[in-house]
C-alpha cells in the first residue's frame, strides 16, 4: 500500500492528555511490526487479550491484516519510534458473527500507554466503521479481573449489559450514535483538545527556527516582535549559523536549546519545514507553528508535502498550527509570534483568521477602534489547527470574552455546528466567511437544488448555530465593536438622539433596514425633555435636540431616555455645530452614563468630525460603541438583537419517528444505483422510497397507454391529473401535465398528447402550493428547504434552508419563515393551513436526507396544504453515491 493510501485510510484522534494518535488499517507489511508489538505486551495484557498464551507467529496477526470492514474491521495505532520508524503501540478489531447485526470486539494497547484513552479512541472509531457496515451490536469477552477493559466499554457513553459465562464476563452493547453516546464524545474532544492547546496559548518558552539576524527577514522580524512584546517565558532564535539575534545568543539547531520548548515556530523555506520540524519534535516540541509557505496553496507536490509534515506531527503526539500562516499572538503571557509590523492589542476578543491579509487588515481596523484581543490566531492551511479547536479552547478561556472568526472553508461543519451551538450559548460567535458561490447552482435540475448553494448552507449553518454572520470586515468589526463592549438589547426597540435631524432620518432609516423599530418615547420621558430641551426641539422618536445643543445638553438628556422602559438601546448622534465639540460632547456621554449607574443597555455613539471618533470614547472602560456613520451603528445593532433573540429561543430537540421502513428505503436505493451512478427515479421507485417515510402522497396509478389511462382515472374518481412519467422530467416546463380532467375521454386525450407511460393521479385540493425538499451539499450534508411552490418557486425564490437533522425549533422557524410563513399562516384572508402537518413532513424529509446521503436532489413541489394536512402531488429525486470529504482529523 502506498504512503497516499495509507494517509487516505487514516483515523487520527487525541487523547486525554492532548497528544494525538494515528490510527490505521493493517495491511501485509504490518505483519513484523505487530507480532513485535505483542512480545512487547506484558504478560498479563497478553493473557488479557488472548485469555490464554498462544503461539506468537504470523498466523496469530494475520487475520487482523487488509480488513474487508464488512466481516472484519481493524486498526492499528502507529508511533515514531526512537530511531523514527512507525512502531506500532495499539490494535482493535471487530469480526462479524453468524447474527450478521452483531460484531467482536477485541482491543490490545501498549502497557506504557494503558490508560491515556487509546483503547476508548478505537472503540469509537470502530464502532462507527461498523455501523455504516451494517452492525447494530458490539460483544466482548472480557476476564473479570480486566477492569481497564471494562471500564473502556462504560466510559465510551454505550449502554453496556453484562453477563457472566464459564467465568469470563460477556459484554453487549448497541453502537448506533445514539445523543448521549456523542454528548460523551464531544465531552472527551473538548477536555483533549483544550489540553492540546495550551502550549500555543500559555508557553513558558518559544523557540523560532529560523530567525534570522538580518532585518527584513520574515523569521528575524516575527522573533524582533516576540522581544518587543516583552514575553514572559524565554525565546531562543535558531538559524543555520547559530547567530544571534537582537543581542540573544542563538542556537544551530533547536535540539542544542538547553531548556525545553514548549512553542517552536518553524520560519525556513517550506522544502526545509520538514527536517526541521522533525528536529523539533524530537526535542520534546509539541506544539508547532509553521509560517513557511509552499504546501497545499501551491498545488499537489505542495499538499503532498503537507500531508508529510502532518502525518510527521501525528507521529510524535504533536499538534500543528499552519502551515502558510502568519502566526499567533496572545495577550496573557505577551506572545506576539506573528510577523506583522504592529503590536497586537490587549483585550477580550479571541480572533482566528484563514486568511492572513485579512488578519493584518483587521488588527489595523482593531487598533484604530481600540478593539484589543486576547488572542489572534492566523490558521493558514489548517492542516490541524481549525477553528474547531479554537473555539473549544476559547469556550474555557476566562480571557476571551468574545470569538472572532474569518473562514474561507469548513473542514467539519457538523462539528462546527455543535461546538458552536454551544459556545454560543455563553460567549458570542461573529464570523465572516467568504468563497460562497452560486456556480454550482447552474447545474442544478430540480428547484430545491437550484435555490440551494453554498451561501444558503452557510447561512442555514450559521443561524441553527447561533453565530453573527459579518457579510464584510467593516461589519465584522463594528459588531465586535458593539458585542465587546455593550450589553445585548431586551428587545429590537431604539431609542435616536441627535443634534441634526437629517442625520436622525438616515439613522432610522437604517435602523428600519436592520430590523429594528423606533418606538414612540414614555410621556414622563417626553415631559422630562421638554425641560430641557428649547421648544423647537422634538420630542418624537429620533429626538432632534437641535444644532444649538450643547454637551450639558446631552448629558441632562441620556439618562432620561435611557431610563424609559419602552426602550432597549440607545444610539446617539453628534455633528459639530459651532457651539459645541466632538470632544467635549464625548466626555459629557461619558458622564451622563457615569451617573446613570449600572446601564444595562447598549449605548452606541455616532461622532462624525474630522478627527474621527474621539479617544474619550476609545478609553477603558467602554461604556460606549462608537461608530463613524448611522448605517455601521444600526447593522451592528441588529446583529446584537439577533443574538439576543437566539439565546432565548429554546434549544429544541430532533423528534423521534415512527412509521419509516429504512430496509425498504435501502433496497429502492440500492437497485436503482446498481446500474447507473447517476440516476433519476422513477415514479414508482420515488413513490416506494418516499412511502417508506411516511411522507404523504397523493395517490396515483401508472398507465402504458391512453386507454389505460383512462381506466385508471376512472377508478381514482374525477377530476385527476395526468403526467409524464419521464423521471425527472420538469412536466410543466415541458407540457408533459394536464391537470382537472373531469372525464374518461379527457384523460385518454391528454396521455395520447403527452406521450409515452403516463401518471394518473387523484386531483389534490387545499389552499396553498409549497415546496419541500433536500439537497446534498457536498460539505455540509443534507439541506432541507422550504418555501413558496408551484410553477413560480424559482421566481419568487425565498426558500428557507436548514441543515439536518431539524429539531423541532428549526422545524417550527421553516415553517413561519419569509412569504412561505405568510401563507402557511394565512394570507389575505385565507384560512391558515395544518403547521403541525407540515413540520411533521419536515422532520421526515429530515431523516430521510440523514439516513440516505445518496440522495442528491429532492423535489416535493408542489405540496398542497389546507387546514387538514397536506400531501405531495409531484415528486422528483436524484441519486448519485455520496462523495462527503473524509479526512484524517476525528475531532
Amino acid at each position: 500500500m502506498t504512503e497516499a493510501e495509507l494517509t487516505t485510510e487514516a483515523q487520527d484522534v487525541i487523547l486525554k492528555d492532548g497528544s494525538t494518535l494515528r490510527l490505521r488499517p493493517p495491511h501485509r507489511g504490518d505483519v513484523a511490526g505487530l507480532l513485535t508489538f505483542f512480545r512487547g505486551l506484558s504478560e498479563r495484557s497478553f493473557y488479557f487479550r488472548f485469555h490464554g498464551a498462544p503461539r506468537l507467529a504470523s498466523s496469530l496477526v494475520e487475520p487482523f491484516v487488509d480488513p474487508d470492514w464488512d466481516n472484519l474491521g481493524s486498526y492499528i495505532g502507529v508511533v515514531a519510534g526512537a530511531d523514527a520508524e512507525e512502531r506500532t503501540v495499539a490494535l482493535a478489531s471487530y469480526v462479524r458473527l453468524r447474527d450478521a447485526s452483531t460484531a467482536e470486539v477485541a482491543f490490545a494497547v501498549a502497557d506504557e500507554l494503558q490508560g491515556h484513552g487509546i483503547g476508548t479512541r478505537l472503540l469509537e472509531q470502530l464502532a462507527g466503521r461498523a455501523h455504516e457496515a451494517g452492525v447494530e451490536q458490539f460483544v466482548a469477552e472480557v476476564m473479570p479481573e480486566n477492569a481497564p477493559m471494562l471500564h473502556v466499554f462504560e466510559d465510551a457513553g454505550f449502554e453496556v449489559h453484562r453477563e457472566l459465562e464459564s467465568g469470563t464476563l460477556e459484554v453487549r452493547f448497541d453502537i448506533g450514535p445514539t445523543p448521549a453516546y456523542l454528548a460523551r464524545v464531544d465531552e472527551r474532544d473538548h477536555l483533549a483538545v483544550v489540553t492540546s492547546l495550551r502550549p500555543f496559548f500559555a508557553p513558558t518558552s518559544v523557540a523560532v527556527i529560523g530567525a534570522s539576524p538580518r532585518r527584513g527577514t520574515i523569521g528575524g522580524e516575527l522573533f524582533r516582535n516576540i522581544l518587543r512584546g516583552d514575553f514572559v517565558g524565554c525565546a531562543f532564535p535558531v538559524n543555520r549559523a547559530g547567530e544571534p539575534v537582537a543581542g540573544v545568543p542563538g542556537f544551530r539547531t533547536i535540539e542544542d536549546v538547553p531548556t525545553p520548548v514548549d512553542l517552536a515556530v518553524v520560519c525556513v523555506p517550506g522544502e526545509r519545514v520538514l527536517d526541521a520540524a522533525e528536529s523539533a519534535l524530537r526535542a520534546g516540541v509539541r506544539a508547532l507553528c509553521v509560517i513557511s509557505a509552499g504546501f497545499a496553496e501551491t498545488g499537489r507536490d505542495g499538499a503532498l508535502r503537507q500531508e508529510r509534515l502532518l502525518s510527521l506531527v501525528r507521529s510524535r503526539g504533536a499538534r500543528l498550527i499552519g502551515p502558510n500562516c502568519l502566526g499567533i499572538a496572545v495577550a496573557a503571557p505577551r506572545l506576539n509570534a506573528t510577523f506583522g509590523p504592529r503590536s497586537i492589542p490587549s483585550g477580550n476578543v479571541g480572533f482566528s483568521s484563514q486568511s492572513g491579509a485579512l488578519g493584518l487588515a483587521f488588527l489595523e481596523h482593531a487598533h484604530a477602534r481600540g478593539l484589543g484581543l486576547s488572542a489572534f490566531v492566523s490558521v493558514g492551511n489548517k492542516a490541524d489547527v481549525s477553528s474547531n479547536d479554537l473555539l473549544e479552547y476559547w469556550e474555557e478561556d476566562a480571557e476571551t470574552d468574545l470569538v472572532l472568526l474569518y473562514l474561507e472553508s469548513f473542514g467539519n461543519p457538523r462539528r462546527f455546528s455543535r461546538i458552536a451551538r454551544r459556545v454560543a450559548g455563553s460567549k458570542p460567535i461573529l464570523a465572516m466567511k467568504s468563497g460562497t458561490t452560486r456556480s454550482g447552482a447552474r447545474a442544478a435540475s430540480s428547484h430545491t437544488a437550484a435555490l440551494a448553494g453554498s451561501e444558503a448552507a452557510v447561512d442555514a449553518l450559521f443561524e441553527q448555530a447561533g453565530v453573527i454572520r459579518a457579510r464584510t470586515l467593516a461589519e465584522l468589526i463594528d459588531a465586535a465593536a458593539l458585542l465587546s463592549t455593550q450589553p445585548l438589547p431586551n428587545g429590537r426597540r431604539v431609542a435616536v438622539l441627535t443634534n441634526a435631524g437629517g442625520l436622525g432620518i438616515l439613522c432610522a432609516d437604517a435602523c428600519e433596514a436592520a430590523g429594528l423599530e423606533l418606538p414612540a418615547l414614555g410621556r414622563r420621558t417626553e415631559e422630562a425633555l421638554r425641560a430641557v430641551l428649547a421648544h423647537e426641539a422634538s420630542f418624537a422618536n429620533p429626538v432632534d435636540m437641535l444644532g444649538s445643543a450643547t454637551a450639558e445638553t446631552y448629558e441632562r438628556v441620556i439618562p432620561h431616555v435611557l431610563a424609559d422602559n419602552r426602550v432597549d438601546a440607545l444610539v446617539i448622534l453628534f455633528v459639530p455645530p459651532v457651539v459645541a465639540g466632538a470632544d467635549e460632547v464625548a466626555a459629557a456621554v461619558e458622564r451622563a452614563l457615569t451617573s446613570s449607574g449600572g446601564v444595562d443597555k447598549p449605548v452606541l455613539a455616532v461622532m462624525i468630525s474630522e478627527g474621527g471618533i474621539p479617544a474619550t470614547l476609545l478609553q477603558e472602560p467602554r461604556r460606549v460603541a462608537a461608530f463613524a456613520d448611522p448605517d455601521a451603528a444600526a447593522r451592528a445593532l441588529g446583529l446584537a438583537a439577533a443574538r439576543a433573540e437566539w439565546l432565548r429561543r429554546p434549544a429544541g430537540s430532533v423528534p423521534e419517528l415512527e412509521g419509516i421502513d429504512r430496509g425498504r428505503a435501502e433496497a429502492v436505493v440500492a437497485t436503482a444505483l446498481a446500474s447507473s451512478s447517476d440516476v433519476w427515479l422513477t415514479p414508482v421507485a420515488t413513490h416506494e422510497l418516499l412511502s417508506a417515510y411516511g411522507i404523504p402522497l397523493v395517490e396515483e396509478r401508472i398507465a402504458e397507454t391512453p386507454d389505460s389511462a383512462a381506466a385508471a382515472s376512472e377508478r381514482l374518481g374525477f377530476p385527476v391529473v395526468v403526467k409524464t412519467a419521464e423521471p425527472g422530467a420538469h412536466k410543466t416546463e415541458t407540457g408533459g401535465v394536464a391537470v382537472g380532467l373531469t372525464s374518461a375521454e379527457e384523460v385518454r386525450e391528454a396521455a395520447a398528447r403527452i406521450g409515452g407511460t403516463v401518471v394518473v393521479q387523484r386531483m389534490a385540493t387545499g389552499t396553498v402550493e409549497l415546496l419541500f425538499g433536500l439537497a446534498q451539499d457536498p460539505v455540509f450534508g443534507p439541506l432541507v428547504a422550504f418555501g413558496p411552490g408551484g410553477t413560480l418557486a424559482e421566481l419568487i425564490g425565498e426558500a428557507s434552508f436548514r441543515i439536518a437533522p431539524l429539531t423541532d425549533e428549526d422545524a417550527h422557524e421553516l415553517v413561519n419563515a419569509g412569504k412561505a410563513g405568510k401563507l402557511v399562516r394565512g394570507y389575505r384572508g385565507a384560512p391558515p393551513v395544518d403547521q403541525a402537518a407540515l413540520t411533521k413532513l419536515l422532520h421526515r424529509l429530515s431523516a430521510l436526507g440523514e439516513d440516505r446521503p445518496e440522495i442528491a436532489e429532492l423535489d416535493l413541489n408542489p405540496v398542497i396544504a389546507s387546514a387538514e394536512g397536506c400531501v405531495a402531488v409531484d415528486a422528483r429525486i436524484r441519486l448519485r453515491p455520496p462523495q462527503r470529504p473524509r479526512g484524517p482529523k476525528t475531532w
